[in-house]
């Protein structure tokens, strides 16, 4: 399953779903995932980096406009409000951004956690909890992408490439780091029914079983 398949499906489920669902923080959820598997990821990278006060804290107006810049227009912001209340900290007026992340991130079977972070251990090459075009060369193989056997982009360029499916759409570097493969991941598994298909995508992308 390619990302084009997974954001389709993910698409239709998630538009299936805000037919009908009226809870803000489901209606949150599906919004998120309805922009494709990075939904979750541009959501963690949003919030993991723009509150201003320092503390992985965003405040209201933080929250909000955060969420707009995420393309979640289709949420009010009477909705919105709500859903930032949920996980409001009385004394700060501020939104705990990982506990928020956590309780948005679709869940992962044991077993799925298991494979994405034996998969993320064997591209971090050195054990930094960061991806970068570095790891990926001992790791990855380029020749026979088609871009680089035409000649039309280089190794690095190839690596860099493939880097941006795991990145936030607004923060291009080159660096994945362990909390953006996870919500990365976590997209691409809630499109996915069974676990043991799960299992044998994560083995022919990156040779990695369960049982390892």
């Amino acid at each position: 399953m390619d990302c084009r398949d997974v954001n389709a499906k993910l698409a239709q489920i998630c538009s299936q779903r805000l037919a009908k669902e009226r809870d803000p923080i489901e209606r949150f959820k599906c919004l998120a995932l309805k922009n494709g598997a990075a939904g979750i990821k541009t959501l963690g990278r949003k919030f993991r980096i723009m509150d201003y006060n320092g503390y992985r804290q965003p405040d209201w107006e933080e929250f909000y406009v955060g969420c707009r810049e995420c393309r979640m227009t289709r949420m009010s912001r009477e909705e919105l409000r709500e859903v930032f209340d949920c996980f409001y900290r009385d004394d700060s007026g501020t939104l705990d951004s990982e506990e928020f992340l956590a309780a948005i991130r679709p869940p992962m079977s044991k077993i799925r956690k298991q494979l994405v972070q034996k998969a993320f251990a064997k591209m971090d090459r050195t054990g930094d909890e960061v991806i970068t075009i570095d790891d990926m060369i001992a790791v990855y193989d380029v020749t026979r992408h088609p871009k680089f056997k035409n000649g039309e982009m280089t190794e690095k360029q190839v690596l860099r490439e493939f880097l941006k499916n795991f990145e936030a759409e607004d923060h291009i570097g080159g660096r994945v780091t362990l909390d953006e493969w996870m919500d990365y991941y976590a997209g691409v598994s809630a499109s996915v029914d069974d676990d043991a298909y799960f299992s044998l995508m994560m083995y022919n992308c990156w040779g990695v079983k369960a049982c390892d």
